[in-house]
C-alpha cells in the first residue's frame, strides 16, 4: 500500500496507538497536533485520508473538517469522537467528514473503517452508459460529476458516491443498511443516520423542493428510491 493518511489528535497515547496500527497495516502516516496543523498540512501534501480527532486546540476538528471542504479538499475524513452525542456525529457529517468513530475505540475497527473508506474512494466502477439521466438530473459515474438543467453539481466524494448507487438502481427501493453495505462498504448494520444525513444533502441540490422530494423517495418503514419525476 502507499497510501499515506493523517492522523491528527492532540493526545499523543492516542496518536501512539493509531501511528503504530496504521503504519502495521501498511499504510504511510503523517501526525499533526492541533486543528491549525492539520490544514497546513492537508493543505501542502496529498494524504489519501485524515484520521481527525473532534476535540483540538488551536481549531477544532468540526472547523477543520469546515475549513478544508470550503476550500474544495475533498480528502476523505474519518472523524473521531470522544462525545456519544447525536448531535456531534451529524454535525460532522453535514460539514463533509465521510465517517465516524465514538471513543474508545478498538484499533482493529479504526483499520477497518479506513480500508472501507479508501475503497469506496478509489473505485470507479465501469458502467455500461457514459451518464444516467433521470427527469433533468444527469449523472456521469466516471467523472464524478452530476448536472441539473445543463449546471453542474457539486458534491462531496460521498455524495456523489450515494447518487450514483441510488441512480444506478433507480426504482428500487434500496434500505439503509443495503446503502451502508454499497456505498460505505460496511458488511455489518451500522448507525443509519449517516445515511440519512447524506440523503438530506442531495435533496438540498437536487430537489426543485427538498422537503417535497420528487427525486430521491422515502419508503416508510423500508428505505428510499430514487424516481423519475417526469
Amino acid at each position: 500500500m502507499n497510501e499515506k493518511i493523517l492522523i491528527v489528535d492532540d493526545e499523543k497515547s492516542i496518536v501512539t496507538l493509531l501511528n503504530y496500527n496504521i503504519e502495521k497495516a501498511g499504510f504511510q502516516t503523517d501526525v499533526a497536533y492541533d486543528g491549525n496543523q492539520a490544514v497546513q498540512k492537508a493543505e501542502s501534501t496529498g494524504y489519501d485520508l485524515i484520521v481527525l480527532d473532534l476535540m483540538l486546540p488551536e481549531m477544532d476538528g468540526m472547523d477543520v473538517c469546515r475549513y478544508l471542504r470550503n476550500n474544495q479538499i475533498d480528502t476523505p475524513i474519518l472523524m473521531l469522537t470522544a462525545k456519544d452525542e447525536e448531535f456531534d456525529k451529524v454535525l460532522g457529517l453535514e460539514l463533509g467528514a465521510d465517517d465516524y468513530l465514538t471513543k474508545p475505540f478498538s484499533p482493529k475497527e479504526v483499520i477497518a473503517r479506513i480500508k472501507a473508506i479508501l475503497r469506496r474512494s478509489t473505485k470507479v466502477e465501469k458502467s455500461n452508459f457514459s451518464y444516467i439521466q433521470i427527469g433533468e438530473l444527469t449523472v456521469y459515474p466516471e467523472r464524478y460529476e452530476a448536472e441539473m438543467h445543463h449546471k453542474v453539481i457539486t458534491f462531496t466524494r460521498k455524495e456523489f458516491e450515494l447518487l450514483y448507487y441510488l441512480a444506478k438502481n433507480k426504482g428500487k427501493v434500496i434500505s439503509r443498511d443495503q446503502l451502508l453495505s454499497g456505498v460505505w462498504d460496511y458488511d455489518f448494520v451500522g448507525d443509519t443516520r449517516i445515511v440519512d444525513v447524506h440523503v438530506s444533502h442531495l435533496r438540498d441540490k437536487i430537489e426543485p423542493d427538498s422537503k417535497k422530494p420528487v427525486y430521491i423517495k422515502t419508503v416508510r418503514g423500508l428505505g428510499y428510491k430514487m424516481e423519475d419525476p417526469s
